[in-house]
């Protein structure tokens, strides 16, 4: 199930929904109209956020994947601090909506 088609459900638990890739601003503004996105897409292309959330996947050194970020989701509280990360094992797989609504609970 993709994140766009949980909106409302999310949002209806007090959390909201952003994400960055390490793509150019125009490639996301794309991506984001052609599949009707509905939650913010950042433009990170140096990829200098996803270091420094420690997610950038240096496992794979060449090839196609070299340097993907790992699928995580950060739940970040009203203070601003992490209060705690989804990761996924691999870029198909990720954690479902129940465990991001119980990650955010207090």
């Amino acid at each position: 199930m993709q994140l766009q088609d949980e909106l409302k459900r999310i949002r209806g638990a007090g959390l909201e929904v952003l994400a960055i890739s390490y793509d150019k601003v125009e490639i996301i503004a794309e991506f984001s109209q052609r599949r009707n996105i509905g939650y913010p897409l950042l433009s990170d292309p140096g990829s200098k956020t996803i270091k420094a959330y420690g997610v950038l996947d240096l496992n794979e050194k060449e090839g196609r994947s070299a340097g993907i970020p790992q699928p995580s989701t950060f739940v970040i509280g009203p203070n601003g601090r992490v209060r705690s990360i989804l990761r996924g094992k691999n870029y198909g797989e990720r954690h479902t909506i129940e465990d991001l609504i119980a990650a955010a609970k207090p």
